[in-house]
C-alpha cells in the first residue's frame, strides 16, 4: 500500500504541474481487509507486533484526504488479470 501511495502522489504532482487536472481524492483498491484496518484505524496498532514506517505514511494520507482506501475481492481485482500465471 505505500508504494502504491508513493506512486499516486507522483502522478497527482506530475499531472498538476503540466496543469492536466486537478485531483483531490485519489481512490486506492485493497483486497486485504485487515492491511485496511491497520491503515485506516490506530487501535488495531495496538495488535500488530511491529509497525513499519510504511504503515504511518498511508495513515498520514488517508487522515490528509488525498487517498481513500476501499475493500475489493481478490477475484474481482483487474489488476491480478496482469499478474497470475497462465496454466
Amino acid at each position: 500500500m505505500a508504494s502504491l501511495t508513493c506512486e499516486l502522489i507522483w502522478v497527482k504532482q506530475f499531472l498538476q504541474e503540466v496543469k492536466f487536472c486537478d485531483i483531490h481524492t485519489m481512490k486506492m483498491y485493497c483486497d486485504n481487509q485487515a492491511a485496511l484496518h491497520i491503515a485506516s484505524n490506530p487501535v488495531f496498532h495496538e495488535r500488530t507486533k511491529h509497525i513499519e514506517i510504511d504503515c504511518h505514511f498511508v495513515r498520514e494520507k488517508l487522515l490528509t484526504k488525498e487517498i481513500c482506501t476501499e475493500f475489493i475481492g481478490s477475484n474481482d481485482q483487474l489488476a491480478d488479470v496482469l499478474t497470475k500465471s497462465l496454466r
